[in-house]
This record gives structure tokens, C-alpha cells and sequence, in this order.
């Protein structure tokens, strides 16, 4: 078929449905266990890390394209209830059966079969999800984000975490990050120490750092109503601009309670993962901002309506992060990228606390943001004589 200048030929004519179909059907899906070491200690209320556990997961069309995904985890299945064994043992033994002959153009049939086959297990799925995005943008020479409504970003204020626990050893890091141009923007965790040592940290940095200095304070649930009704005034006093996920997840009442006399903006985190969660705690006004994380919602289109959800709601966003390497980080940023607002930035510094990202060219960190890689799919090529470095043996 022939057409004149100017006339656009029709898409079914240069790629059939039933062609595309037959094409992106899946093939093979696999996945491995990695164990990448970390450049320091990394810190939360109820664990440490020094080796950072993805799932890797590789997606094998008809067509020979092969996309690639990453689903994080900390320290086991302590942040949530996944861990990287578990998340194997899913995918092999009930995700991927259950996508096997499946066209990969069809994503959100993919999500409902996942759904059918496992509950919950946000992680993995949303880890078999971007290999599918990865995938789909390869065949159709499109990076990811154009399959997800298209950037409108491709920039972004990134966010470095403080997590050692050593106040010294975090004002030699941060001033680190802000010299050589990758950071200037900082979250400190806290929770793992008494509330004293905590803001004895805390201040320590806010001195030594540029006066106005960003920060945010992630208490990783770690507080009691009391304790935040006692120590937010202080961490207010301390310049800190945000304050993460201070009480456990499920607290609403309570949580509402705390926003409602915070000085402070409060985010939600680990108490919003589906979109039911997004809905309840958007209404009952347990924080005026909402981190997004893929390994908490489950795909991609599902954090487009958990942000939708919370915008709704007057909530803003802020772009979290679970150590991922450029692979995991790509995957977020591309899903990011499309959304309307994104008022808080990102963290996605994982690939930079790696002592080797999985990757052969990773995410460009510079004028202190991370910027959306370019090229087909999530932009990134995994190095796989890395992975295999780092991959578990047994």
C-alpha cells in the first residue's frame, strides 16, 4: 500500500493487531535473585542493609525482544511482607505461568492475570510489569513512557538519603553529594535511635549543610502519637520540610490527628500501597503528601491511579525510592515522567549508594537532578556479567 506526502498511513497497515499480538506473546519468563553491596550501611527503624536484594526478572517475547525488570526489597521481608525469595518462588511457580503465551501488548489483561494467580505480592508483580514495559517499548522502538501516556518531564529534583546513623560520617556524604553537583536536596532517617540521638543528628547536619538546605525526616513508622506530638515541634524548629510515615501504617485515626496538629507537611508511605488504601487515607487527611513507589502499587498503571487518587484528594506527590539500581530507578522515572504533577521530586538515588550498579551505562545524575534515560524501553541495558557477579548461587 502506497500513500501520498502527508497522508498517515494507518497503524493497523504497518503493524496488524493480530501480527502485534502474535509478535509480543511471551515466550519465557525468568528470574534471579541479586545481592549488590552497598557503598555504606543503609539504616531504617527496624533493620540495617550493606547488600541490597533485587529480584531480576527477564522477559522473552515471540519476537526475540527481551525486556528487562527490578523489584527491590530492604533487609528481607521487614519493610513489607515480600522478599526476594518469596518473589522468585511467585514468579516462578504462579506469575509466570499464568502470563506464558500471553501478548505483551495487552498489559492490562497481563495485570489481571497476575492478579488472579497471587494477592498482594506488589513487588513482584510490578518487577514482571516493567519487563513487559521494557519489552513492549523495544518492539515498538518507543521508550516506555510513550506506552504510558508520554513525558512531560524528563528531569528531575532528586533527593539523596542520610541513613548511617553517624552524624559525622552523613555531613562528609551530603557535602559530598553537593560538590560533585548530584544532590543538595536530603532525607535523613530516623527511628532506629532514641528521638534525642535522632535530632542530635539531625542538627548536626542542618549546621553544617548550605543555611535552606532541604530536608526531609523519614521516621519509618517508628513513632508512638505521643512521641510525634512531642518531637514534630522540633523537627519543625530544625528547618525540616517534610516528615515521612511517622506513625505504623494503619494507624489512621491517629495519623489524622498528628497531620491535622503537625506544623510541618506529613507523607504518607507505607500506609498507601493499593487503591483502596489511596482512597481511605486521602479522605481521613493522614497527610498532605504521598510517596509513590512501584513495589507498592504494583505496576505501572496502578501508581498512575494511586497518584490520580491522591491528587484528587488535594495530596501531593513525591517520587520515592527502595534502593533501586538504574534498572529499578529507570523503571520509576519512566512511570514518573507522566504524571501531571510531581511537586516533591524524586529520591531514586539507589544506583549512586551501589558500590556497582547493574548496568552498563547508568542513570546521569547532574545540575543535581537525575534525568529520564533515553532509547527504546526503559533506556538501560543491564550488564549482565555483573549481575551474574552478584546473582545468588544456591
Amino acid at each position: 500500500m502506497t500513500s501520498s506526502p502527508g497522508t498517515p498511513v494507518p497503524a493497523s497497515t504497518v503493524f496488524p493487531e493480530t501480527d502485534l499480538r502474535r509478535a509480543t506473546a511471551i515466550r519465557r519468563i525468568t528470574a534471579r535473585i541479586v545481592e549488590a553491596p552497598t557503598t555504606r550501611k543503609h539504616k531504617l527503624s527496624n533493620t540495617s542493609v550493606s547488600h541490597q536484594g533485587y529480584i531480576f526478572v527477564a522477559v522473552e517475547l515471540e519476537n526475540g525482544v527481551t525486556g528487562y525488570g527490578e523489584g527491590s526489597t530492604l533487609g528481607g521481608p521487614r519493610w513489607a511482607e515480600e522478599s526476594v525469595e518469596a518473589m522468585k518462588a511467585n514468579i516462578d511457580a504462579y506469575l509466570a505461568p499464568a502470563l506464558i503465551g500471553h501478548p505483551a501488548c495487552l498489559a492490562e489483561e497481563a495485570s489481571l492475570r497476575m492478579d488472579r494467580a497471587a494477592k498482594r505480592n506488589f513487588t513482584a508483580k510490578s518487577a514482571v510489569d516493567m519487563a513487559l514495559l521494557d519489552a513492549m517499548g523495544k518492539t515498538l522502538d518507543v521508550p516506555a513512557h510513550i506506552l504510558l501516556g508520554g513525558a512531560v518531564r524528563t528531569s528531575f529534583d532528586a533527593i539523596w538519603a542520610l541513613a548511617s546513623g553517624d552524624a559525622a560520617q552523613e555531613v562528609d556524604e551530603a557535602q559530598a553529594m553537593i560538590a560533585r553537583g548530584w544532590f543538595r536536596r536530603f532525607k535523613i532517617k530516623l527511628g532506629f535511635a532514641d528521638p534525642a540521638t535522632d535530632l542530635a543528628r539531625l542538627a548536626a547536619l542542618q549546621k553544617a549543610l548550605p543555611e535552606g538546605t532541604p530536608m526531609v525526616a523519614d521516621v519509618n513508622q517508628a513513632w508512638s502519637e505521643a512521641e510525634c506530638i512531642r518531637y514534630l515541634p522540633a523537627l519543625r524548629d530544625l528547618g525540616v520540610s517534610l516528615i515521612e510515615q511517622p506513625l505504623a501504617a494503619g494507624q489512621t485515626a491517629a495519623s489524622r490527628r498528628v497531620a491535622a496538629r503537625a506544623d510541618v507537611p506529613v507523607m504518607m508511605d507505607e500506609g498507601v500501597s493499593t487503591l483502596a488504601e489511596a482512597a481511605t487515607e486521602t479522605a481521613a487527611a493522614t497527610g498532605s503528601v504521598l510517596s509513590l513507589k512501584l513495589c507498592k502499587h504494583g505496576s505501572a498503571r496502578n501508581l498512575k491511579r494511586v497518584a490520580g487518587i491522591a491528587a484528587a484528594g488535594g495530596v501531593q506527590l513525591y517520587g520515592g525510592c527502595l534502593l533501586e539500581s538504574s534498572i529499578g530507578a529507570a523503571g520509576h522515572l519512566h512511570v514518573f515522567a507522566t504524571l501531571p504533577r510531581l511537586e516533591w521530586g524524586t529520591e531514586q538515588f539507589g544506583p549512586k549508594i551501589l558500590v556497582e550498579d547493574l548496568v552498563t551505562e547508568g542513570l546521569r545524575y547532574e545540575a543535581f537532578q537525575v534525568h529520564l534515560p533515553e532509547g527504546p524501553g526503559l533506556g538501560i541495558t543491564p550488564d549482565h556479567d555483573i549481575i551474574e557477579k552478584f546473582s545468588r548461587k544456591d
